[in-house]
């Protein structure tokens, strides 16, 4: 099994800047697609930005130009750095990838728990 914790999540005034962590660990052959996802109460969760294997990026028309994901692939890490932050940018982050897991080699997506990002006007 392997597993996703996020880290880096806290409460910033509008216009600041955080930035979030995801470490991967457990028993993992390797890591494909890593994505960040926000959640808010009452609304579906939303993918916010993406990096394959390969490193080729995708966002939300709504983050474009303000977040950067990236990813350390002998760490197991993927990062969302956000910037010009805005109070629609509150909730909860989810980090989500694409495992291969040993014996089977089958891919299986796993989530962590989240961590909070909260963005005062």
């Amino acid at each position: 099994q392997a597993q996703l914790v996020e880290s880096g999540g806290g409460l910033v005034q509008a216009g600041g800047s955080l930035r979030l962590s995801c470490a991967a660990s457990g028993s993992i052959v390797r890591i494909n697609d890593m994505r960040w996802y926000r959640q808010v109460p009452g609304n579906q969760r939303e993918l916010v930005a993406t990096i394959s294997r390969y490193g080729r990026t995708n966002y939300a028309d709504s983050v474009k130009g303000r977040f950067a994901i990236s990813r350390d692939y002998a760490k197991k890490m993927v990062y969302l750095q956000m910037s010009d932050l805005k109070f629609e940018d509150t909730g909860v982050y989810l980090c989500n990838a694409d495992i291969e897991i040993p014996i089977s080699k089958a891919e299986h997506s796993y989530w962590g728990q989240g961590t909070q990002v909260t963005v005062s006007s």
